[in-house]
């Protein structure tokens, strides 16, 4: 069963401000994690921040991009982005 990934107006507006390379990489994700649910330990560096957050890089480097991610709704699968930006100002 699929689940499904809305991203927040926040991070829409953080998305908007990504490069392009960092755009289809959080795509890439987005389809995994609709595909595979939210533990998405094949990605680099990601880590499970609570029981319900969940985050990983997108692009390493400098600077590195990462997401954030939980889950709102386990019943009807539901995962919300919160966060799509650089490593230094992420809310973990």
């Amino acid at each position: 069963m699929m689940w499904t990934v809305k991203v927040t107006r926040q991070a829409l507006k953080q998305v908007d401000r990504l490069p392009l390379n960092v755009k289809e990489n959080l795509i890439d994700l987005i389809r995994d994690i609709e595909q595979h649910g939210p533990a998405r330990g094949n990605w680099p560096n990601y880590g499970r921040l609570s029981d319900d957050r969940h985050h990983c890089h997108i692009k390493k480097g400098k600077p590195t991009y990462v997401a954030i991610w939980e889950v709102t709704n386990k019943g009807i699968r539901l995962i919300e982005v919160t966060y799509a930006g650089t490593h230094e100002k992420a809310p973990y």
